[in-house]
């Protein structure tokens, strides 16, 4: 799956999320940097990435993601 339709996803489930259609989806993006981005919406995050792809992350996996690009390669590596 190519990096922009990956990209072009994820900014839609982040703008619903967080309802905030400002949020701009980039490879650095990390919880700092979104407010209202805490463990409860990590999991919202990560349950609603995890529906729309069809993927299944491991807790390992999600205990490494330092950012967006790794949530990225998570998604590209099961597809």
């Amino acid at each position: 799956m190519e990096d922009a339709i990956v990209y072009e996803r994820l900014s839609n489930i982040f703008q619903n999320i967080f309802d905030d259609d400002s949020i701009v989806v980039t490879p650095t993006l990390s919880a700092q940097d979104v407010d209202g981005w805490d463990s409860l919406t990590h999991i919202r995050l990560l349950l609603t990435v995890e529906k729309s792809f069809k993927v299944k992350f491991t807790t390992t996996e999600i205990n490494k993601l330092e950012n967006v690009q790794g949530l990225v390669e998570l998604i590209q590596a099961q597809h």
